[in-house]
């Protein structure tokens, strides 16, 4: 049958094929010989199959051992954090047959194999060569771990103090609350070091124990965390049981320095300091609390990092400078100062015993409006820097990185923190009817609060997803005086009657005249964008301080509390403004991060 379809013939039983016969001929020969090339190769690859299962066989089982170490240090880190948890609960209640020393004591033992596994880690890599092979480059930079050093040492400061202040009760106290800040302040100094020396290495040796101690490491700083917030959530909403006591008279700090927690109430310190020492520990709480979390997220990237091959190429060299910026920092200074202002005259007004509710509500107006106007300049800022990168063309990051992972993370589960309480309030503010010039400033703070996290939010992130700017340096022309000086066949052919003069020897003026140092000013998008995270950054760090070292309007102001009752109120504000603190200094550092790559 011909397969010429348009003009049919009768080619095939003549035995001479037309054009369209002969094309498919051709076609299905060259399949033919295509199968079988196939088939050979396909005989060739199963003579060389043993070696490949060999190497398959060597993959699935490295794989396996990685999987087995992620389960047995998650497992580790689990029940550390569930146990810590139980005993942290259970001692915090007074009807409960758990005693607070109960829960140092299983602190003092985690302090002191996370310290014995850091020495041994940090004499294993120095004596080992090849146990640290690759570094992430981009894990612990040098603000994340100078920020570490700062607030260990004044963690170091409080641990000394609490000693100065436990030593006074140990005539009728255990001496366990004495062991506990003295293990901790040889703890700080252990996991400061390590961290500060190993917080980019990438293990390749020993890489399940390792993943079970980094992960002991980070069990034992979120139960140290989870302890001492706990504990000052329960100094600031817990009325002292002593009668003398006007409970009237008492908010926020004043509950946490008569609360008897330090002791039996029947104890009495033996030397006269210990008031002072009391009051001093208590202002380096936050610190303490922030110096944990810091070395939780870095001990996490360690333990991505483990057996991870990272990328030489990935890391951009990325330098500090202010010379290009001047308003942001400006302002937002101004802003730290007023906000330090209007906090320092809102706690001495708050803890006067004068029973003045009209100060006292103006004390609070003051707060709400200071509060309001940070968060409205904050939010403008942000919608700023968001409509930069709208024109802005830069590419985002294509490869993955655990740090950069974590910090998103990081970002978005500790705002809900601060969401919850902001989103309790409104409905509280909305409920009651919004009665009263306080009522309706907390409504409007609460409001801007979500839109100021939620625009920051989509800001940091968008800016740690972008690759950094890459500075273009001018073309630069270096003279050779010898290109410049003619031979002297060019000069006698071209020219026999000119004269020729010697060029100058070369020197070193000669060669960099035309090269001097010059660095290109920033284009108008990459200063605007300093200029918006300087600024956050700024505002970040006043909405740290004042929640962190005592401000507590959500107990000021009774709405909530008579709304939701009190206890209901109570537990939402101790979960929630915890990680709303630690959003905030979150914040601080990814917006220097961003700062830098803009």
């Amino acid at each position: 049958m011909c397969l010429n379809t348009g003009h049919p013939c009768k080619c095939l039983t003549d035995g001479n094929p037309c054009e369209p016969c002969r094309m498919t001929a051709k076609d299905r020969e060259t399949e033919e010989v295509h199968l079988s090339n196939n088939v050979n190769a396909g005989s060739q690859v199963g003579s060389t199959r043993g070696p490949d299962l060999n190497i398959s066989s060597y993959g699935a089982a490295r794989e396996r051992g990685r999987n087995w170490g992620w389960m047995l240090s998650g497992i580790i880190c689990v029940n550390v954090l569930i146990l810590g948890c139980a005993l942290a609960t259970g001692s915090a209640r007074d009807d409960v047959n758990i005693k607070n020393t109960d829960l140092q004591i299983y602190l003092i033992i985690l302090l002191l194999l996370t310290s014995i596994w850091m020495i041994y880690y940090v004499i294993y890599t120095a004596t080992t060569e090849t146990a640290i092979v690759y570094q992430d480059a981009h894990a612990g930079p040098i603000w994340l771990r100078g920020g570490l050093v700062l607030f260990g040492l004044l963690s170091i400061i409080m641990d000394i103090f609490k000693i100065a202040s436990y030593v006074g009760y140990l005539h009728c106290d255990s001496g366990v609350k004495v062991a506990f800040p003295v293990v901790q302040f040889v703890f700080i100094l252990v996991q400061t070091y390590f961290l500060w020396v190993h917080a980019k290495d990438c293990v390749q040796l020993q890489r399940n124990f390792t993943r079970c101690g980094l992960m002991l490491t980070l069990s034992t700083n979120l139960v140290v965390w989870m302890t001492a917030v706990m504990e000052e959530s329960l100094h600031q909403t817990t009325v002292p049981e002593d009668p003398s006591y006007n409970t009237t008279k008492l908010h926020g700090r004043s509950l946490y320095i008569n609360r008897a927690g330090y002791g039996d109430s029947k104890c009495k310190c033996s030397h006269s300091s210990c008031s002072i020492f009391k009051e001093a520990y208590y202002y380096l709480y936050p610190f303490n609390i922030e110096y944990s979390l810091f070395a939780s997220a870095m001990a996490y990237v360690m333990w991505k990092n483990v057996s991870r091959v990272a990328d030489e190429h990935g890391h951009h060299n990325i330098k500090f400078r202010l010379q290009d910026i001047f308003l942001a920092p400006v302002t937002g200074i101004l802003l730290v100062v007023a906000g330090l202002a209007t906090f320092i005259s809102y706690e001495m007004e708050i803890k006067k015993d004068d029973n003045n509710d009209y100060k006292r509500d103006k004390a609070l107006m003051m707060h709400f409006v200071m509060n309001i106007v940070i968060v409205t300049t904050m939010s403008v800022s942000s919608v700023i820097g968001c409509a930069i990168y709208k024109v802005d063309h830069r590419e985002h990051v294509s490869e993955k990185n655990p740090t950069r992972s974590l910090d998103v993370g990081l970002l978005v589960g500790a705002s809900l923190g601060q969401f919850i309480i902001s989103y309790f309030t409104i409905i509280a503010m909305i409920g009651t009817g919004v009665k009263g010039y306080l009522n309706s400033l907390n409504l409007a703070w609460a409001i801007l609060m979500v839109i100021q996290m939620g625009l920051q939010n989509f800001f940091i992130i968008e800016g740690l997803h972008r690759e950094p700017f890459h500075e273009v340096h001018p073309v630069t022309v270096v003279a050779n005086p010898y290109v410049l000086q003619p031979s002297k066949e060019l000069s006698n052919l071209e020219a026999p009657d000119m004269d020729t003069k010697p060029s100058p020897a070369p020197t070193e003026h000669s060669l960099h005249a035309h090269t001097p140092e010059h660095r290109p000013k920033l284009s108008w998008k990459r200063r605007v964008l300093k200029e918006v995270c300087a600024f956050l950054l700024m505002g970040n760090i006043i909405l740290w301080i004042m929640p962190a070292f005592g401000a507590r309007p959500q107990f000021d102001l009774d709405t909530e509390s008579k709304f939701y009752n009190f206890n209901m109120w109570a537990a939402i504000v101790n979960v929630g403004l915890p990680f709303g603190i630690f959003y905030r200094m979150h914040s601080v550092a990814s917006l220097f991060e961003v700062f830098l790559t803009s």
